[in-house]
């Protein structure tokens, strides 16, 4: 606790009453039972300066002003501390400046998504709630063409250099070839970064959405605490920003969380992302990276050394392919095309293109909505195939794998995905569900608040076409989910 504030903390904390302290390198955080107050330590260092009132002042007013693009029910707002004539401290008093402090609303500590992660608490709406959030705040930022691109990539990685040699997460070799790396995979991606900058694609962003820095608050996955400062760290690629949480849902084990929080935010930005994929592992594996330095720093070494190790295995590069997943509603194509997604390499997996999304979307209506029956008429389901086509080719021409997720009953819908594929120059799998008719139904009526509209009637109409001589892989989707990703892999991989 630093002298200068021993003061300003013990009249807070006669506010909170009892408070929990935590102390970090720059922050020192009183939680009470209802609100929290953080107050910013008097420090200086190469990238920030809080060592005057006047400029703690001004950074709590703009962590209030940033963090309410992504939590505005959490900050409260900037408090000043003031000396009154008496000698007393107060909020907001008449008397002289002393301090400032940043006041929020508390929520229980059980609520961190770190803390849910490690529980299995987090769910699959959580995730999908939350990268719509963050997509929607990314939207609203306003474009910096003056910062990010290659060159402050470079930088990081060059500052990152003297970092690692000073708290170094693994021996000296390892950490050079790592090094080297980087420097490869971003002169690689360099002009893609610089032309995503010219397109407007840096901005004002969170800048550390990690999952300590999300929390589920009023039922509503929050992140808070984003940084604020220094510009030239948070205004950065929105990609790089969305890395971060796509590498520490990767980092516990939640693999297809990760995949799912990707094609989520690229569902809510359409197409204006999607040019970016080939930078993912780059973006996650520098992440990865920084974090490794980061606890090594703080003597978690072992916890660096796997952060260390998952950078190195995230920084592969990306190869373009296509695998269709076809049956009849109900055979459980959606569950295996999400669980398929994640195993599709580069980390975080597969772009999915749902043709019950991508008909949604079409009719400007939520993912689980229900449809008239006039949005399924032929000409309306042309369109829909017609653009689920031209996107899986232009993802995949990009070098990134795509997974498609439709019934593919007509021969002419099989013949025109495989044509896509081999448009774009890439591999192509098709894989056809077989599930017994009881199966199907028995999915199709206890299906709640899904992405299909799909009926008994619309069932048994699918069974009465002629689908041709199906000559995909054909595999039984009546078993377990994980057994049925495993010999499409297996399969896939044997070609």
């Amino acid at each position: 606790m630093s002298d200068e504030q021993a003061e300003t903390i013990a009249f807070l904390s006669s506010l909170l009453g009892a408070p929990k302290i935590v102390t970090t390198h720059i922050s020192t955080v009183l939680l009470g039972r209802d609100r929290v107050f953080k107050l910013k330590r008097p420090v200086r260092l190469p990238y920030l300066d809080f060592s005057t009132p006047a400029l703690r002042r001004e950074m709590c007013a703009r962590e209030v002003a940033l963090n309410r693009a992504f939590s505005p029910a959490l900050y409260l707002g900037m408090r000043r501390i003031t000396r009154e004539s008496d000698g007393t401290l107060a909020l907001d008093g008449e008397g002289a400046f002393l301090d400032a402090v940043v006041e929020m609303r508390r929520f229980p500590d059980d609520a961190l998504f770190d803390r849910m992660a490690r529980k299995g608490r987090l769910t699959k709406e959580m995730i999908e709630t939350l990268a719509r959030r963050i997509a929607k705040a990314h939207d609203a930022a306003i474009a910096d063409h003056a910062r990010g691109g290659a060159a402050s990539m470079r930088q990081i990685i060059d500052s990152m250099e003297a970092s690692l040699r000073a708290a170094a997460p693994a021996p000296r070799d390892e950490i050079e070839a790592h090094l080297d790396n980087l420097r490869g995979a971003l002169a690689t991606n360099a002009a893609l970064i610089d032309a995503r900058r010219a397109q407007g694609k840096v901005r004002p962003c969170h800048g550390d959405l990690n999952l300590r820095n999300i929390c589920l608050f009023e039922g509503a996955p929050t992140p808070f605490d984003c940084l604020e400062f220094s510009d030239d760290i948070s205004t950065i690629d929105v990609l790089y920003d969305l890395a971060f949480l796509l590498m520490d849902l990767w980092r516990v084990g939640l693999r297809d969380f990760s995949n799912l929080a990707l094609n989520r935010y690229l569902d809510a930005r359409a197409q204006s992302e999607e040019d970016g994929l080939p930078l993912l592992p780059f973006f996650m594996s520098l992440r990865a990276t920084i974090r490794a330095h980061v606890e090594a720093s703080q003597g978690n070494g072992e916890i660096a050394r796997g952060f260390f190790d998952l950078s190195r295995d995230l920084l592969q590069p990306a190869q373009g392919a296509i695998v269709a997943i076809g049956g009849f509603s109900g055979s459980g194509k959606s569950s295996v095309a999400a669980a398929l997604a994640p195993r599709l390499t580069p980390a975080p997996g597969a772009r999915i293109f749902n043709s019950d999304r991508l008909r949604k979307r079409l009719f400007g209506i939520e993912a689980t909505e229900r449809l008239p029956l006039e949005a399924y008429k032929s000409e309306v389901s042309a369109k829909v195939y017609a653009e689920m086509f031209a996107s899986a080719k232009r993802v995949a021409k990009i070098g990134w794998p795509v997974v498609v997720d439709a019934v593919f009953d007509r021969p002419q819908d099989r013949a025109a995905i495989e044509s896509a594929a081999r448009e774009a120059g890439v591999p192509f799998r098709g894989v056809w569900l077989d599930v017994d008719l009881a199966q199907r139904l028995a999915r199709v009526d206890t299906r709640v608040n899904d992405v299909s509209d799909a009926t008994r009637a619309v069932l048994q109409a699918q069974m009465a076409k002629d689908t041709g001589k199906i000559l995909w892989l054909r595999v039984d989707g009546g078993r377990e989910r994980r057994r049925i990703v495993d010999e499409i892999v297996l399969l896939t991989k044997r070609g």
